[in-house]
Formats: structure tokens, sequence, C-alpha cells
């Protein structure tokens, strides 16, 4: 694809990245056969070649719109089109880019920036989370059913293994994870003292800065990276063998550390090093001898949702759903398994209408095989699947947590 980018960020690393990624872009179209919300919308804006256009027009200088700005927003960044593309276009950054330079000079409605302001300083940090959570579940029976649904169960989180003096992974406690759904980190801990491996969370380690850097706040989710890697920083150099993040959209982004602070003059080299070191659960125990785990599965007949960020992301494609069934899980049939569920982060609330019928759909090609139980592999798709099942979803670490 030719490209006229203006002289003025053409100066910038952003702008040189950007070039560079459309330039990569052949029009094929190939992309817009795997995007979720071309198949609902079937609008050419609404899947990824449309919106490569509107991001290049912006960036050869013409004003953006609000309706630039709404079909932006409506990209799930899934990812499912760099998986299909054969040209190898960077596409998630690139719209990453793009909406950053229209989120400038756009302003949204007041509904929508008190929302995104909210979810920013709220979502990040547990010790805010955790109360609100707590007082919504207090005063779930009065709740409307559709705030209700929305609520994670109360699942204990069971003791965590003390340290014994073995092989030392750090381990990202993350902030909605260690709020909603304490027992799969737990459960992690439990399974790789049985690998004789110890977890160790850094205290002064939070979120991992996803939230924010999606949602446009580069800056914000820039202090969150650097937070971490000074926190993580002294037992890396102790040496830790790896950064564990048993959420893959987190796993998907601290793996990225390297690529967002590469001009960052006291962090690039450090978070380098972090982005080499973080390792999806599944990357992890795929290299252990998974024999000391024993057959947890027994039969048990398992829909695995597995989400974008470790499929399209992290490019770890069947790794769960081999490990499970090394371990004698039954693997029910998912169609259209590529296809995203709508949970993207912050997008079932700031989409909730796309991200509904996205849920709905994955929810009846999950259940479609008659699985004892869904397991997934993020935080986000476990709880935007639980507020339309029956069965809450369930973390797969959970499933390999047995006596």
């Amino acid at each position: 694809m030719q490209t006229q980018i203006t002289a003025e960020l053409l100066k910038t690393p952003a702008g040189q990245e950007a070039d560079a990624i459309l330039r990569a872009c052949v029009h094929c179209g190939f992309c817009t056969a795997t995007c979720p919300t071309y198949q609902l919308l079937g609008d050419e804006l609404d899947g990824p070649r449309g919106r490569i256009y509107l991001i290049k027009q912006v960036l050869e200088g013409q004003e953006p719109t609000r309706i630039t700005q709404t079909h932006l927003d409506r990209c799930l960044t899934c990812r499912a089109c760099e998986t299909t593309c054969p040209s190898g276009v960077r596409y998630a950054r690139l719209a990453e880019i793009g909406r950053g330079l229209v989120e400038e000079r756009v302003r949204r409605p007041l509904g929508e920036r008190l929302l995104r302001r909210t979810l920013l300083s709220l979502v990040p940090y547990p010790k805010r989370f955790r109360p609100v959570l707590g007082a919504a579940r207090l005063a779930a029976p009065v709740l409307p059913p559709r705030l209700r649904t929305k609520l994670p169960p109360r699942v204990p989180a069971g003791p965590r293994p003390a340290p014994r003096g073995r092989r030392r992974m750090l381990a990202l406690g993350g902030c909605v994870q260690s709020v909603a759904t304490p027992r799969t980190n737990a459960a992690a801990a439990r399974v790789l003292a049985r690998l004789d491996i110890d977890l160790h969370e850094a205290p002064a380690a939070g979120c991992c800065g996803a939230m924010a850097y999606h949602l446009s706040d580069e800056e914000t989710a820039r202090v969150a990276m650097r937070r971490n890697i000074d926190a993580w920083w002294p037992a890396i150099e102790a040496g830790s063998e790896a950064i564990l993040v048993n959420a893959s959209a987190c796993a998907a982004f601290v793996k990225q550390y390297g690529e967002v602070l590469a001009h960052d003059p006291d962090y690039a080299d450090k978070a380098q090093r972090v982005s080499k070191l973080a390792r999806d659960p599944v990357e992890v125990l795929a290299a252990e001898d998974l024999a000391r785990l024993g057959r947890p599965g027994r039969g048990r007949r398992v829909a695995f949702h597995c989400p974008c960020s470790l499929q399209h992301g992290q490019g770890l494609h069947q790794a769960v759903e081999t490990l499970l069934g090394n371990l004698g899980f039954a693997l029910a049939e998912v169609a259209d398994a590529h296809l995203c569920c709508g949970s993207a982060g912050t997008y079932s609330l700031t989409q909730p209408k796309l991200a509904n019928q996205l849920r709905e759909n994955k929810l009846a090609a999950l259940l479609a095989d008659a699985p004892e139980i869904i397991a997934t592999a993020n935080i986000g798709c476990q709880l935007h699947l639980g507020t339309g099942a029956e069965t809450p979803p369930v973390h797969w670490l959970e499933l390999l947590d047995t006596d």
C-alpha cells in the first residue's frame, strides 16, 4: 500500500511504525473473513481492511470524525485478522496508533468519557475494586437482573503452598483476576508446587497496564509497566526463571513490554528482558514432566474457549487443548473457535450490544457438544461468558488443581 503520511508524523517513532505496517498491506481482504464485527455488521468499515483505510486517512492528514472513532471503537482488537493475513500486517499495533490519534482529535460524548474514566480509575486497582465488588455482591438481591448476572460467584481461593526453596518463578497477581477469581492464582501455585516450582508475587507489582493502553491512555500504561519492572527486577536478578502470567490477555501484553518501551532510555533493556521471561501457564507446563500430575481429567468432557489473546496474541493455538487431552480430559468440539467471545478487555462494557451478540454465539458453540464444564484462559472471557452460562466457566488451571 502506498502512503503519504504527513511529514510531522513521519518524524515520530509511531508514525514510522505505522508507515511500515501500512506498506505491508496488499488490500487482499482475507482479514474480513475472520473478523467478528464484519461478520455481525457486514460493513467494510467494521472490518480490518476498512479500518486500515480510515487510519491511513488520519495519518495522511484528514481530520477524523465521530464516525471514524465509532468504527475504530467497534474493533475488538482480537487479532484474528493477523492470524489470517498472508502479508504479516501488524493490524493491532496500527489500530492502537490510529485510536490514539483519533482520541486526541475527537471529543467523546460525556457518558463515554465518564465510563472510560471510571474504568481506568477503578478496575486496575485491587484495593479500590475489591470493596466495590463486595458491596455489589451484598446488594445483589436488589440489583437489576442485567447487573446481577455480571457478578462473579464467590469461590474460595484455598491455601497456597509455602515456598520450599525449589525452582523459583515470579507470578503476576494482576488486578481483576486477583479480586474476582482469586482461586486461579492459588490453583497455579498449587499445581506448580507439585512440579517442584515455587511461585512468588512481588507485592509492589499490579495491573499489567493493558487496560489503559487499549483505552488510549498510553502514559498511564507505561507508568504501570515501569512499576512492574521495578517490582520484578530484584527477583529477576536473583535468578527467577520466568514471569508466570495466568490471564492470557495480560501475558500477551507483558510480552509486548519490550516493544512498547523500546524508546525509553531507562527501561528499554529491562523491558526486553521482562518480555522474554513472560510465560503463559501452558508454556510452563508444556515444558515439564506432567506425569506427577496424574490423570486429573478422568474422561471429563470439557469445552475449552481459547481466548483471542492466547491463540492470536500469543500464537498458542491448540496448546491448552493438547495439554488437557494428554491429562485425560475429553475435549468437546467447538465450532468457529477462532472467533472472539466479545469480552476483549473493556469491550463488553463499552460495546455491550455487539459483545452480547458475540457471547451468545460463543456459548452456543461451546455448549453444542454437551460438555460437563466450560474452561478458558483469561479472566475477561471467564467473567463475560459467565453472565450467560448456567454453569460459570473456570480457568483451565483449576481443572488440574486436584489432590
